[in-house]
């Protein structure tokens, strides 16, 4: 794989069962650049270490007063420095390349994770886990990757080394063989330590990135409550729990930096006395001599790997393992949590012609059902959407309508805080189909769910809106249906103010909308939303953040523009609820009440209650009939709670039986897929 060939058409299936396997996997899927590496690598250490043998053949040509055998020696030496710079020079190049196409890799496979479970992704995983996950993680694991082969290299060169030492003069090459392996062995009772200790500085970087990215979200709010300050203590004891961490790290790895120095100069002490007094016995040559002792200084730098690899496994293991945990996560929560762990821990992972039959098993399965369409229905809640009208659910938990809208999007997760029990939340159904049992592009474009807090990408607005579309809703229309005409109107000021086009279409928006209001923000995504006119649409409170005038126009631009399409507004706002065909009231995590926003509002009260935020002493009031001003209203009411009171039965039976309808509506469409 050449850098120039990036991104991998296809990253592979990763295995996510311990950060060890995830590195073994990455290293078995780049095992050609290995090799490629270890070779160069070889030629160049293999140059390196035979430069004694030149050393040692020039001195006894000294020696013996030989000029034609001092020439052959400086003629080596020549051809080992050239060779030394080749090997050097190819294999930087090639264990960079195993380095940055190992991280590209990783980095390809988080961000198909993260458009796979879309904003599931950070109530599962820490945002700013995530962050360090395909930043700081995806380093330490490249530079793993590109450590192995240079170590591969420094093993095979030191053993063969000390194989030619023990055949070439076996008194001295016995003792650097003894001795070696002995060097190289010294500093395994310190990694663990070591390791312990790195492990400990990434989780507190960890959550001191988690701190910071928490923090600079949060940044408008903290300002407005005047927590700056608090915020800003707690990050900067977090910043020096980290640095204390980081040096206690490199104190201990630079003992074993001392360690890898210290001993080999011992041994080097020992191979020069020995082999003195063998010389001045006459049992060697001063040449052997000076060959070994030359062979022993070059066995330094192979050495030198061996404490880079352990470094670098100690520091990339904790990344891996990360990496690992992000990428175990799953869509599908047809087999629940357990089921998955089990998977991840106890088998290996799918093979790519297993991956390739499951995906054509879900092609074939998908081209049977046909386009996907229908009402769609929550198992979880009882909720059910009717194919083409605008329903809208009033839930009075923000965080179980956020999970809730997921669902219906397919996304999901097993073992999450709404599952229904140990097998996992089950899916949405569309049209009787289950939304993680078909292909996930094909989920996507049939439902698209837009969170409460939508992000804004930096670029122009027609950047912004070119999205993938049906073709049948216009900018203009989308724009004009989400009330944007005063957006419009802002952008085009500030492009003329710094001289730009006045063409609001061409003005760059800045990162995340940031020089936009929260109002205009919101409208800009829900336009951006309308425009794709999927066949499902899924809204979390799109309205919140704008003035009731413009909620008003912006709940009648959506019902027009989204006619005949089926759209689900998570809201509690009365004026987008009246303007609803169909309103479902979410009570504990299931559909309570079903009707039109006026007959909620005049049959159940815990509807009316989170609607009209009436608190129990109102109700109370209302409820007993006291007179709230001179023209009797009090009487009235309490004439109409009467009647309200007799018809509970009538309206409690039509309400079992829309249910029963619903649920045999869903059972027919069940059968009609299966």
């Amino acid at each position: 794989m050449h850098i120039r060939d990036l991104p991998y058409p296809d990253p592979g299936r990763p295995d996510v069962r311990s950060g060890p396997r995830f590195l073994y996997w990455l290293g078995r899927n780049q095992l050609g650049g290995q090799v490629k590496a270890a070779l160069w690598g070889l030629v160049h250490m293999a140059a390196l270490v035979s430069f004694p043998l030149a050393i040692g053949f020039g001195v006894q040509a000294v020696v013996d007063r030989s000029g034609s055998r001092l020439a052959m020696a400086g003629a080596l030496m020549v051809g080992l420095t050239a060779l030394t710079a080749l090997g050097d020079a190819m294999l930087h190049r090639a264990a960079v390349t195993n380095w940055i196409t190992a991280a590209a890799r990783v980095q390809q496979l988080l961000s198909r994770k993260a458009v796979e479970l879309g904003s599931a992704l950070t109530r599962k995983v820490a945002a700013g886990e995530v962050v360090a996950v395909s930043t700081g993680d995806v380093e330490k694991i490249g530079w793993f990757v590109e450590a192995l082969s240079r170590f591969t290299a420094a093993a095979i060169t030191t053993v063969a080394l000390c194989v030619a030492l023990v055949l070439y003069q076996p008194a001295l090459g016995v003792v650097v063989a003894i001795g070696v392996p002995a060097l190289a062995l010294a500093v395994l009772p310190l990694l663990p330590r070591a390791a312990r200790r790195a492990d400990d500085q990434r989780e507190k970087a960890g959550r001191a990135t988690e701190l910071a990215s928490d923090t600079v979200a949060g940044l408008r709010v903290l300002r407005g409550i005047g927590g700056e300050e608090l915020f800003l203590g707690r990050y900067r004891n977090a910043s020096q729990e980290v640095r204390v961490a980081a040096v206690r790290s490199a104190r201990m790895w630079a003992l074993i930096a001392a360690v890898q120095v210290a001993l080999p100069g011992l041994l080097l002490i020992g191979v020069v006395w020995y082999g003195a007094s063998l010389a001045r016995e006459g049992r060697i040559e001063v040449g052997e001599l000076v060959t070994v002792y030359s062979a022993v200084t070059f066995l330094l730098f192979p050495l030198r790997h061996f404490e880079e690899i352990a470094m670098a496994y100690s520091f990339s293991r904790p990344s891996a393992r990360r990496a690992a945990r992000v990428l175990a996560l799953r869509r599908s929560s047809a087999d629940g949590e357990g089921a998955t762990t089990a998977d991840a821990r106890d088998t290996p992972p799918p093979t790519a012609t297993t991956a390739s039959g499951d995906g054509g098993e879900r092609a074939e399965a998908q081209e049977a059902i046909g386009p996907l369409g229908g009402d769609l229905y929550d198992p979880v809640s009882g909720m059910l959407a009717p194919s083409g009208v605008l329903t809208a659910v009033v839930c009075g938990d923000p965080d179980a309508a956020g999970r809730m809208a997921d669902r219906l999007g397919g996304h999901s997760l097993h073992g999450g805080p709404d599952d229904g029990g140990p097998g996992g939340a089950p899916s949405a159904l569309l049209g009787g189909v289950a939304l993680d049992e078909v292909a996930l592009a094909s989920a996507r474009t049939a439902v698209l769910v837009q969170d409460k807090d939508p992000v804004l990408l930096s670029g122009t607005l027609a950047e912004l809106l070119d999205v993938p579309r049906s073709g049948e809703v216009s900018a203009e229309k989308a724009l004009d249906a989400a009330q944007c005409g005063d957006v419009l109107e802002a952008l085009t000021q500030a492009s003329a103010a710094d001289g730009g086009d006045a063409d609001p279409m061409r003005t760059r928006i800045t990162e995340r909308g940031r020089s936009l209001s929260g109002g205009q923000r919101q409208r800009l995504a829900l336009a951006r939303s309308l425009v794709t006119d999927p066949e499902v649409l899924v809204l979390d409170e799109p309205t919140s953040a704008v003035d009731s005038h413009t909620e008003a126009r912006i709940a009648d631009g959506v019902r027009r523009l989204r006619t005949g399409r089926t759209t689900i507004v998570f809201t509690s706002s009365p004026l987008v609820l009246d303007r609803a065909d169909r309103v479902v009231f979410v009570a504990d995590g299931e559909a309570a009440g079903v009707g039109t926003h006026r007959e909620l509002l005049g049959t159940d009260p815990a509807y009316r209650a989170v609607v009209t935020r009436e608190t129990d002493g109102e109700a109370a009031v209302r409820g007993t009939g006291r007179s709230t001003g001179p023209t009797g209203h009090g009487l009235e009411d309490v004439g109409r709670e009467g009647v309200a009171r007799k018809d509970t039965p009538r309206e409690g039976v039509a309400r079992k039986d829309t249910a029963r309808e619903d649920i045999g509506r869903i059972e027919e469409q069940i059968e009609e897929s299966a």
